[in-house]
């Protein structure tokens, strides 16, 4: 069966940082693209950040371009969003999915996680 679990969320101070990771299983993890969403409270799914097959190619949101850095390691089915100096904006229950079903450079409207997701909560 296909599993990622999400991982790193904490509670944090305003310009703070967390690693955020996605443990995934029962799928070839290196022949898919991925992707990291995020959900704020009392908002609708936002994408964040993807990744392609090999880590050498990467997109990012212009909300988050400069701050976070998604990584994956295809040895490990790992793929990881780095999250630096974050902002009370980024609160959010962040969720990763292949790319093929939320979407690659934009959200699939459709889509609706099936994770638990981890939740990163900034404030002061």
């Amino acid at each position: 069966d296909l599993q990622l679990v999400e991982s790193g969320g904490g509670v944090v101070q305003p310009g703070e940082s967390l690693r955020l990771s996605c443990a995934t299983s029962g799928f070839a993890f290196g022949n898919y693209p991925m992707t990291w969403v995020r959900q704020a409270p009392g908002k609708g799914l936002e994408w964040v950040s993807s990744i392609s097959t090999g880590g050498t190619t990467t997109w990012y949101s212009d909300s988050v371009k400069g701050r976070f850095t998604i990584s994956r390691d295809n040895a490990k089915n790992t793929m990881y969003l780095q999250l630096n100096s974050l902002q009370t904006e980024d609160t959010a229950m962040y969720y990763c999915a292949r790319a093929q079903e939320v979407g690659l450079t934009q959200l699939n409207k459709n889509y609706v996680p099936r994770t638990q997701g981890t939740r990163v909560t900034v404030s002061s």
